[in-house]
């Protein structure tokens, strides 16, 4: 009976929520790069959550500016109709 318990809980890495299995790929010089490197070694994060976060918090403003949806993000409910 033991035996069954542990083959079913074999453990490991929890089952992430929100899995990141897209990649982008991005062109820029050195010196972007390295811009980059040194911002997120400032910040204390690994360069793609840095430039992930900065293209969400980017991505957020523009679209919200011109009331568009923002994939990412919840729809929010308002009392006031959609055009």
């Amino acid at each position: 009976m033991w035996y069954k318990y542990l083959m079913l809980n074999k453990g490991g890495r929890p089952v992430k929520a929100h899995k990141l299995d897209q990649t982008l790929k991005l062109r820029m010089d050195a010196a972007e790069k390295q811009a980059f490197s040194d911002a997120a070694n400032v910040a204390g994060i690994p360069v793609s959550t840095w430039m992930r976060e900065r293209l969400r918090r980017a991505a957020a403003r523009e679209l919200g500016e011109v009331s568009r949806p923002i994939a990412f993000l919840p729809p929010v409910e308002t009392d006031r109709p959609q055009p």
